[in-house]
């Protein structure tokens, strides 16, 4: 067990506001990606700074209590970017879309969110790249809520159903597309709906607010203890076999750390160390028990039950990289699955070797 003496001198910002220019999530096109920056926002906190002369960068995560990104509030925990010589900055932001869209607004240097969001910003030519990788799958279930236990059964029952998803745009509403087109349907088939993470999204599904959702851990996990038996699961990609059986792959890079290219550009030296700590925690998670991993996350991340917390944390280690590269074969496992999901890939031409990089983690 680690000591809690291990924190003292840090802090998480869980709910920080943001000085997002007025009107940016207009920005949002369908699919949730920013078209462009807003006017006078272009070499802000996207474009450059952040990390130069000990200036601290900002990081946005996509939801910051899912673990899926619980590697970038590790490595502040146990005070890796401060030993790489980085201070950090985490803004919790609650949904992937989000995050991309404060970073493209300025707001933030870098997102902590899924990879598949640099293809999407390619298609709409804004360089952005992600420069490490934490997970090998997205972590996603497709849970139904109790009152249509037996009346969704498959993905062709969700025709007219509303799927609850962490916001419009993000990897929850891609995954939802993608398993409509898979099944022969059209991409509006079903209705999404913003559920956030967390707190937020157990009570939407709980409460029946909406018919389904795509729910990530420990959502899921506290959504069975709150329901008191484990919900109905028609799509599962949180272990390697179900990663298989719905994407035909054995990585699909999803939780990472992405910017612009234009800041990787301007600031290697720190991105260098933002990449070094995240794999120093990778190999923390690999060494240590999730009692113990569980032991230096804010005590509010367990939602009050840390036992659970720490087993949920254990199941999910299977799934991060151990080094934090990526793969050629997971990136285009990724852009596969856009092709599908998203129109405004679709056949768009993608240069994937300029929407990551693994320099900065060798």
């Amino acid at each position: 067990m680690f000591s809690s003496a291990n924190r003292q001198g840090r802090r998480v910002f869980l709910a920080k506001p943001l000085a997002v220019v007025a009107g940016l999530a207009l920005a949002l096109s369908a699919c949730g990606a920013p078209q462009s920056a807003p006017p006078g926002q272009e070499g802000t906190a996207g474009g450059g700074g952040g990390g130069a002369s000990g200036e601290t960068v900002t990081i946005g995560i996509g939801g910051q209590t899912l673990l899926t990104y619980l590697p970038t509030t590790l490595a502040q925990e146990l005070g890796y970017y401060e030993e790489e010589g980085v201070k950090v900055d985490l803004q919790d932001l609650q949904g992937g879309s989000k995050a991309l869209t404060a970073m493209i607004g300025g707001s933030t240097h870098v997102t902590s969110g899924y990879y598949e969001h640099t293809i999407q910003m390619q298609a709409k030519k804004q360089p952005v790249k992600a420069f490490v990788n934490m997970n090998l799958s997205s972590g996603l279930a497709l849970v139904v809520a109790e009152k249509n236990k037996d009346s969704i059964k498959s993905v062709a029952d969700l025709k007219g159903k509303n799927v609850g998803v962490t916001s419009p745009g993000s990897s929850t509403d891609m995954f939802v597309k993608y398993l409509l087109s898979k099944n022969g349907m059209k991409l509006d088939d079903a209705a999404v709906s913003a559920i956030g993470a967390g707190s937020s999204a157990v009570a939407a599904v709980e409460q029946g607010q909406v018919d389904a959702a795509v729910m990530l851990e420990p959502d899921v996990t506290v959504l069975a203890k709150r329901l008191g038996t484990e919900p109905t699961i028609i799509q599962d990609v949180r272990t390697p076999e179900g990663l298989k059986e719905v994407f035909g792959t054995d990585a699909w890079p999803s939780s990472s750390l992405y910017a612009t290219s234009g800041w990787l550009e301007k600031n290697p030296e720190s991105a260098k160390k933002l990449a070094s700590a995240i794999k120093k925690t990778l190999q923390f998670i690999a060494d240590h028990s999730g009692e113990e991993i569980a032991a230096e996350m804010p005590e509010a991340f367990a939602g009050g039950d840390p036992e659970q917390y720490a087993k949920v944390i254990e199941e999910m280690k299977v799934a991060l990289s151990k080094d934090g590269a990526f793969t050629e074969e997971g990136v285009q496992a990724v852009l596969e699955t856009q092709r599908v999901a998203n129109p405004e890939v679709g056949d768009a031409e993608i240069k994937l070797e300029e929407t990551y990089t693994n320099e900065f983690v060798k």
